[in-house]
């Protein structure tokens, strides 16, 4: 589910971590693994850790602008509790959430490259499969909602990307989108955080109405 900690499948990638060890000796550097409980009926999906946030901390969308709104808003919404420090010890608790990433480990400048997009899906189909009540997909932003229609072998032309969009799946699945939590997207107010909190309260709402 999680590449080994030194994998070497990706050798543009295993460069990039190996100098990050001796810039960032700290950090994690490594494949990132996911957070929370695999008996979650919600997978978050990003596309790649950052340099400087998730390959630094460990855990997807920590120590950058991305997971400032992302855990914010999980933890509004109610599929968290406690604090959102930054770090991977915060004591921060996921509830009926899962967070990832389609790519595992941080690529150079935040760009990936197709083969290595490719390389690393099947571990997040095993992920999936390894979650026998997962219900709702998040996709936060274009590649990871492409990335999950691969994974699950449906085409993305068939379900077009578009911010709160809920796509009903064939597989009884329900893939909702969101654009990118980025600081790009959020200073440019391309993405508020009212917008977001919509989408994941949708979320939200949905998953309650499938317990009643």
């Amino acid at each position: 589910m999680t590449p080994d900690h030194d994998c070497k499948l990706c050798p543009r990638l295993v460069t990039y971590r190996e100098s990050n060890r001796r810039a960032i000796p700290h950090g994690f550097n490594a494949p990132v693994p996911s957070f929370g409980p695999l008996s979650a009926r919600l997978l978050v999906v990003g596309q790649a850790p950052g340099v400087n946030g998730a390959n630094t901390t460990g855990r997807p969308f920590t120590r950058d602008v991305a997971g400032r709104l992302l855990y914010a808003t999980l933890l509004k919404t109610g599929f968290s509790s406690g604090t959102y420090e930054e770090r991977a010890d915060d004591g921060l608790t996921l509830h009926d959430c899962r967070v990832t990433n389609a790519v595992r480990c941080a690529p150079p400048q935040h760009k990936l490259q197709t083969q290595e997009i490719n390389t690393c899906r099947p571990f997040l189909a095993e992920e999936i499969a390894e979650m026998p009540n997962l219900r709702v997909f998040l996709a936060i932003g274009r590649e990871p909602h492409e990335g999950i229609l691969r994974v699950l072998g449906l085409k993305p032309t068939a379900y077009k990307f578009a911010h709160g969009a809920m796509h009903e799946l064939p597989n009884g699945l329900v893939l909702a989108d969101s654009f990118h939590t980025s600081q790009y997207n959020v200073n440019t107010g391309r993405l508020t955080a009212p917008m977001f909190e919509s989408v994941v309260g949708n979320i939200r709402d949905l998953l309650q109405s499938l317990r009643a």
